[in-house]
Formats: structure tokens, C-alpha cells, sequence
């Protein structure tokens, strides 16, 4: 018969064996051993043991030692295999955007909790009656000159939005703009976009626009490539600061 020990010890094996696929199914890149034995808090040896455990198991991971490794396209595991953590994780993001998301955004939150108390094994479930972790009472927050879910359809879809907008010392102007992202703050929402008036990104407070006019046209660059910009330039001017 199995000891207890033995037990508990091949119990954390299959959890690690579990998070080596969660580190790679969230990178876009290879992952080394060395980067996934830090994060485990393992050897570099033990990481290399554990794939080679996945990769008999017939689990798709590619790649090799000091490239890394990537999971290939297509494999999955059951959506709703959670850790505690993870379950605090999505609950306490889908709380925060509940409390200080746009309308639509904000019931969505609420329906993913839900969903996540329906799914989850009922030794999991004192994690959502008895949480350890919460966002606090939202503040006040101003009133935004824009539709927000339909922004969000915009950017997807890589449409043009026609802005009136004033800045901050209250001067209008009239914007067309592709939109990137739209950032969400305790007290309000901005939208960062490529400006056609500027030839440059920028970065526009909802509640500052006086109307929106969602244009049918498309600017024509895909809603990626399009955030890859946007991203590099933020970093580029973060790193001149």
C-alpha cells in the first residue's frame, strides 16, 4: 500500500506537471527550463525530468534544452480545472471590473462570477463565500462622453471613431481616430488611439468627449499590429523619460 508520503509527493508531482502546461499555454514564446524552475521552485533538472514526463504523455510540447519549450497549437484541458489561486485570481479581477467597469463590461463580471461558484467543486467553493482577498468600495466616478461596450466593438473590428473632444483646459477639436485599447481606472476611463489630426498616438479621456460618431470605415491595419505600435511607443517613451 502507498504511503502517505508517497502519496502527497506524487499529488505535488501532477500539480507541477499541470502548472508547466499553464506556463506555457500564457507565453507567446519559448520558455527555458531555468525560467520555469524558478517560478516552480525546482531544479532545472527536475523541469527537464517533468517534460520529458509530458512529452510521453503524449502532451505537445516542443522545443528543446537552452531554446526552450512552446505547447503546441490546438491542445487544451478542461476549462475549468482551477487552483485555489486562480479561482481568487478571476474572482478578484472580475470584482474590481464589476464595481468600476462600463455597464456591459461590468454585467459580464458579475455573470463570470456566477459561473465560475456553478463550475467550481464544492471543496473549492469556500474560496467565493470565504474570500481572503477584495477590491474595496469603488469611488466616485465621472461620466464617460462615449459608448464604451461599442468602443470595444470598434477596436475588434478595426473601425474609425470621429471624436469632438476637449482637452483639459476645456479647447475642442475634432478627432478621427483608430482605436487601440481603453484603459480602466478607479475614477474614470481613457482611450488610447492612433490620432489622424497628430500622425501620432494618443491618449483620450472618455469623459472629456463631447460626442462620437462610430464610422463604418476601417483604417485598414490589423487591431494586433496596430497595439504592437502602441506598445512600442510606450515603451520607447517610458524608457526616454
Amino acid at each position: 500500500m502507498m504511503s502517505a508520503g508517497i502519496a502527497r509527493q506524487d499529488m505535488r508531482r501532477a500539480d507541477r506537471l499541470f502548472q508547466i502546461i499553464q506556463l506555457l499555454r500564457r507565453s507567446s514564446r519559448p520558455v527555458t527550463a531555468r525560467e520555469m524552475a524558478e517560478e516552480l521552485e525546482v531544479s532545472v533538472r527536475t523541469v527537464y525530468r517533468d517534460v520529458a514526463d509530458l512529452i510521453g504523455q503524449r502532451v505537445p510540447v516542443q522545443g528543446e534544452a537552452g531554446f526552450g519549450y512552446v505547447l503546441g497549437a490546438g491542445y487544451d484541458m478542461p476549462p475549468l480545472m482551477l487552483t485555489a489561486d486562480e479561482i481568487e485570481a478571476a474572482v478578484l479581477g472580475a470584482q474590481w471590473v464589476a464595481g468600476r467597469g462600463d455597464p456591459v463590461l461590468a454585467n459580464a463580471a458579475r455573470d463570470l462570477i456566477a459561473k465560475i461558484a456553478a463550475a467550481i467543486p464544492d471543496e473549492l467553493r469556500s474560496i467565493l463565500t470565504e474570500p481572503t482577498t477584495g477590491t474595496g468600495r469603488p469611488g466616485a466616478q465621472v461620466s464617460d462622453g462615449i459608448d464604451i461596450a461599442r468602443t470595444r466593438q470598434w477596436i475588434r473590428e478595426g473601425r474609425k471613431i470621429r471624436l469632438d473632444y476637449r482637452d483639459e483646459s476645456g479647447a475642442p477639436s475634432e478627432r478621427v481616430i483608430w482605436p487601440v485599447v481603453i484603459g480602466y481606472f478607479n475614477d474614470r476611463r481613457t482611450l488610447a488611439a492612433w490620432c489622424e489630426l497628430r500622425s501620432d498616438f494618443r491618449h483620450f479621456r472618455a469623459d472629456r468627449v463631447a460626442a462620437a460618431v462610430f464610422l463604418d470605415d476601417r483604417h485598414g491595419e490589423r487591431p494586433a499590429a496596430l497595439r504592437q505600435r502602441w506598445m512600442r511607443t510606450i515603451r520607447k517613451s517610458r524608457g526616454s523619460a
